[in-house]
């Protein structure tokens, strides 16, 4: 699944177009390197996403297509900071 969409679905970031903006600022990394929105997520991959002066760190856990929002969380496994609001 692409970054920009996976963040969308997990509920990471809640607009596609704002993941897309973010990722295309070189403010998301997988695994310590900068990715764009079309780079490929796999389970198991670190996820890095830096705010204005918080940076929000997660494992993915599962990838899934489509999942309702109350159980987006489980798409995911946050190692420090928290979502974007």
């Amino acid at each position: 699944m692409r970054l920009d969409k996976y963040l969308k679905v997990s509920r990471i970031i809640k607009r596609r177009t704002v993941a897309k903006e973010a990722c295309e600022g070189g403010r998301v990394s997988i695994n310590g390197k900068v990715a764009k929105a079309g780079t490929e997520v796999k389970e198991n991959d670190i996820i890095e996403i830096k705010y204005a002066e918080k940076i929000f760190k997660a494992k993915i856990i599962n990838i899934t297509a489509h999942v309702l929002k109350e159980n987006a969380k489980e798409m995911y496994e946050i190692i420090s900071g928290q979502e974007c609001q």
